[in-house]
């Protein structure tokens, strides 16, 4: 059922999952084999300093593509910018078919350690699970913002404060 919902109705499951995050008001890269390559590292965030894999119980959507992956982070950023007070966090994608999905705080608080890093990406999972892209396709209870990556065709997302650690999640 989830497969052929997805089939049937790819730009809504966009269109869900960006109106997802802009509604947040949360503050919250190639693969060669199993070899992740990052040329981010040291640019966007200082080296990647932990890793965990995350088994998605999600498939990436057959018509998961660049464009999708990139339409996700506009919807996203624009969500931010038209709030009332500074982003709390930049998330954008990289890689030759936005396959990243980096995810850097801008405060001195929200991702100030991992461990609250990982508070706002349950806050994402939440905020995801009340949506009604997961409600409608029955898996409130089950997906998680990571599965929601997975379906949009991302393969790691790079968390960090942008000063002293940033942590790799990939998903597979």
């Amino acid at each position: 059922m989830l497969q052929r919902m997805i089939r049937s109705n790819p730009m809504t499951v966009l269109l869900a999952a960006a109106i997802l995050l802009m509604l947040s008001s949360v503050p919250i890269t190639a693969r060669a084999g199993d070899v992740v390559t990052d040329r981010h590292g040291g640019y966007y965030y200082p080296p990647i300093s932990s890793k965990e894999v995350y088994r998605a119980r999600a498939p990436v959507m057959d018509t998961a593509h660049r464009e999708m992956r990139i339409g996700f982070i506009v919807a996203q950023t624009n969500g931010q910018i038209q709030r009332k007070y500074p982003p709390r966090y930049a998330i954008f994608a990289k890689g030759e078919n936005a396959e990243k999905l980096i995810i850097i705080g801008l405060d001195e608080y929200s991702f100030a350690t991992l461990h609250r890093a990982r508070a706002v990406m349950a806050q994402l999972t939440a905020a995801a699970r009340g949506s009604a892209l997961f409600r409608n396709m029955a898996v409130e209870d089950l997906f998680t913002f990571f599965d929601l990556a997975k379906m949009l065709g991302f393969v790691q997302i790079t968390i960090s404060d942008g000063k002293s650690y940033a942590h790799r999640v990939s998903l597979e």
